[in-house]
């Protein structure tokens, strides 16, 4: 008869113990914190196991007991900057307001009530003294298709410009070139009167100068950003395609505008845009030459002046060694 010390039952108990020292303990004041591995102890049979030095644990130690397909959380903010959002609603409920009036006021009388006041006729803000109308203007839209079109594109430039310069000072380029191309359009149509002529009664609305403001802007700052033309498979680089657009719009301009079109508020956009973002590159020379003479009679004066205040000569000095 076996004596139990040498049975396979206590052989099997011993390995089972021994197996258990020499599993790796994981602590509970040593769990992952902010996404890190949790530290677990090195096996450690003989002696005192508060000895054994910690590591960390691996990258498998953080991973869920059951894997579930990844998830893609949209953001709107990356699709829709605030700026963009914001002319885009202001726009919006314009166009919205344009057309409640056209069905409950009559077609005629929204359009005397709306565009003849808040659309830019440039005789009404010469003689008539309407001087809102080359801001309020941009708001205003002559139909869905005109609404979308100018969205869409200041949704795809202005997006990224916005991402550059921020809000604010996206803002601020927006309404800018917006206003400027509105009194391009006024003074341009108001030469006639000069000549003995009436000044242009046509209203003007929409906010494609303000667009064509940022297209330049686009030019100047991405250059080489690459433009697919819908709906054909070709893009070409941002500086080519904001050229052709310009030319197109200037041929425009020098036709007998029967497209009811505005090219002239157009350029007038493009025009004010590459001024502002251009303003310090204008009489390059000539800055550079008034600052070469401010510092030539800077220093002039600096010689003369120390011609007159010269430190008077020392005494000799009497010590010998």
């Amino acid at each position: 008869m076996r004596s139990r010390g040498g049975s396979p039952r206590f052989f099997r108990a011993q390995a089972a113990r021994a197996a258990e020292r020499c599993r790796p303990a994981v602590f509970p004041a040593c769990l992952p914190r902010q996404g890190r591995a949790p530290f677990i102890r090195q096996p450690h049979v003989r002696g005192n196991p508060a000895l054994t030095p910690l590591r960390r644990a691996p990258y498998t130690a953080l991973m869920p007991p059951t894997f579930s397909s990844r998830r893609y959380n949209f953001d709107w903010r990356s699709f829709i900057t605030p700026g963009v959002k914001l002319i885009v609603l202001i726009c919006s409920g314009v166009f919205l307001v344009q057309t409640l009036a056209d069905i409950l006021l009559g077609r005629d009388r929204a359009y005397h009530l709306i565009v003849q006041t808040f659309g830019l006729i440039p005789d009404a803000v010469i003689h008539g003294l309407r001087i809102w109308q080359p801001v309020t203007y941009i708001f205003l839209h002559g139909g869905l298709f005109h609404l979308l079109i100018n969205m869409l594109m200041l949704w795809m430039f202005g997006r990224e410009l916005e991402q550059v310069w921020g809000k604010r000072r996206f803002l601020n380029y927006f309404f800018l070139c917006g206003a400027g191309a509105g009194l391009i359009e006024v003074i341009v149509k108001t030469i006639p009167v000069l000549f003995g002529q009436e000044a242009s009664l046509v209203p003007t609305i929409g906010a494609s100068g303000a667009i064509f403001g940022i297209l330049i802007a686009n030019a100047i700052l991405f250059p080489d950003r690459r433009i697919w033309l819908i709906p054909l498979p070709v893009t070409i680089p941002m500086r080519p395609y904001v050229a052709v657009m310009a030319a197109i719009e200037f041929f425009g301009t020098l036709s007998s505008g029967g497209d009811n079109v505005s090219h002239l508020c157009h350029l007038g956009g493009m025009l004010v845009g590459y001024i502002y973002l251009r303003r310090g590159s204008f009489l390059y020379n000539v800055r550079n030459s008034v600052t070469d003479w401010k510092v030539q009679r800077n220093k002039k004066k600096f010689q003369v002046y120390m011609n007159k205040h010269k430190d008077p000569p020392s005494r000799p000095d009497n010590w010998v060694n």
